[in-house]
């Protein structure tokens, strides 16, 4: 079994209690411990002349150590006989909750904190934990949606889906969901020529990449035979795309590369601000499930 826990900050704010439940479900399903973590807000800049700076230090201290109670509760409602470790972070919240996910299998985080005196910022946090955590990064939005038994997939680049692909599998296969794979290509406006007849490269580009799509998943499919597979590609914007997929499934993955790419970096934050669901991010480094190809090695040849 899997000993590597599923992570979870929280703040005491009802956004971050709502990522707690999720965690603790996921921490259920792959039957590991839920580790809570919550930082003290930093010391404010404005002094007290009737307290001293350790004395507003151990207040704060204290409210993240409730924060963690509340937590605790919170997941306790929604398991049963679940594993749950807390742990009060020390130094600024964004790098220690961050740093938390080495060791960890998923890192989850609400998409907003409260903002209030003594709750740790998670839409900082969150931000901080997508673009450093080494681990699957799930960031859960304020509104809760019904359960629609289908893990959505988005692939952007067809040769360096894997970590994606590995990680909506499992999820798909440990909730007994169907699959739904996308890849989004750029609309690419047909040029007109007097006297040609009418090519259209953008159900061209589609043909190949459906084709391309088909024998990427082939593998998948063999490993993981329970989980039902549906593969699409749409000619759209690809922010507009994954955030409505984040409407209809119950996990939308997406993938993250280890260089920074301004491209990727502006889509991921586009769907994150729009996402009606919970977004996993999982960096192309993440370990692939054994016995699946290279993602190169399933692609026809040029």
């Amino acid at each position: 079994m899997d000993e590597m826990p599923v992570v979870v900050g929280a703040d005491g704010s009802d956004e971050s209690l709502r990522a707690v439940e999720w965690a603790a479900l996921e921490a259920d399903r792959r039957r590991v411990p839920l580790r809570i973590v919550s930082a003290p807000a930093p010391l404010p800049r404005m002094r007290s002349p009737y307290l001293s700076e350790a004395a507003v230090a151990n207040a704060l201290r204290g409210m993240a150590a409730r924060n963690l109670d509340l937590a605790v509760e919170r997941a306790a409602e929604v398991t049963q006989g679940l594993v749950i470790e807390t742990d009060l972070l020390s130094g600024p919240a964004a790098v220690a909750v961050a740093d938390c996910g080495h060791g960890a299998s998923t890192l989850v985080l609400g998409a907003r904190g409260s903002g209030r005196p003594g709750a740790m910022m998670l839409g900082s946090v969150s931000q901080h934990g997508v673009a450093h955590a080494p681990c699957p990064v799930v960031v859960v939005p304020d509104e809760a949606l019904a359960v629609q038994h289908e893990i959505a997939v988005g692939i952007r680049d067809l040769q360096d889906g894997q970590g994606a692909l590995a990680f909506a599998f499992e999820e798909a296969e440990l909730r007994g969901a169907g699959l739904l794979a996308v890849h989004v290509v750029r609309r690419i406006p047909p040029k007109p020529a007097e006297g040609v007849p009418a090519y259209d490269p953008e159900l061209a580009s589609a043909a190949i990449s459906r084709r391309q799509m088909e024998d990427m998943l082939a593998a998948w499919r063999e490993k993981y035979p329970t989980v039902k597979v549906t593969a699409d590609v749409a000619p759209a914007r690809p922010a507009q795309v994954l955030a409505s997929l984040s409407a209809r499934a119950d996990l939308l993955v997406i993938g993250k590369r280890t260089a920074p790419d301004p491209v990727i970096g502006s889509i991921r934050n586009a769907v994150l601000i729009h996402a009606r669901g919970p977004v996993a991010i999982v960096p192309a480094e993440v370990q692939v499930t054994a016995g699946v190809p290279p993602v190169r090695d399933l692609l026809p040849s040029a």
